[in-house]
């Protein structure tokens, strides 16, 4: 494939998704069709399953290629920084989007996060990010990835970056800023909890 063609390719499935998006934020992503999607991108149905194998993978994108940067991310982390937090710095790294992506992004994340018809898709998703990142504490404490402590490390820090993610749709400030709060709680064991009532 040339470099034109992979532009092409590549700039055909950003419009799909965005299409597609649009659709499932005015109509409901249960609604919506993949024969309308490719109806009004100006394409065929073959066409649009050539790019994605099921509507809810237009929702998602390529997030192949986002858990691919995560575990490139938490490779080359240093030995010498804690595990934890080589973790959240590798979570915010990934999760450092340009200005001009947030609408979209938003847009994306409201879908991900509100349509119940989502929740299963969502459920094989995040077991990619679990993994890659298990795989990562595993390879820093000498366990298996399986065990109790890297599965639950997995768990909670995407947890703590979906809660973030939540906030920050809700008008909480800046991603960034978000995500960096949830982490910090999340490795000091909530010190928010530990104050005295009311102080």
């Amino acid at each position: 494939m040339t470099t034109a063609q992979a532009d092409l390719r590549a700039d055909t499935r950003a419009r799909l998704e965005q299409v597609a998006l649009d659709l499932f934020t005015a109509e409901g992503f249960e609604r919506v069709t993949a024969d309308e999607i490719a109806e009004a991108a100006g394409i065929s149905r073959r066409t649009f399953f050539r790019y994605f194998p099921t509507k809810a993978d237009a929702v998602w994108g390529d997030f192949a290629g986002h858990v691919a940067r995560l575990e490139a991310r938490l490779a080359a982390t240093s030995p010498a920084q804690p595990v934890l937090a080589s973790i959240c710095a590798a979570y915010l790294e990934v999760n450092d989007y340009p200005p001009a992506q947030l609408p979209l992004l938003q847009q994306r994340m409201r879908l991900i996060l509100g349509e119940p018809a989502l929740q299963a898709h969502s459920q094989l998703r995040y077991a990619d990010v679990d993994r890659a990142v298990a795989a990562h504490v595993a390879r820093r404490t000498g366990v298996a990835p399986a065990a109790l402590v890297p599965r639950l490390v997995a768990t909670s820090t995407r947890a703590a970056a979906t809660t973030a993610f939540e906030v920050w749709l809700n008008g909480g400030g800046p991603l960034a800023d978000g995500l960096r709060r949830a982490f910090d709680e999340l490795a000091a064991g909530f010190p928010a909890l530990l104050a005295a009532p009311g102080h």
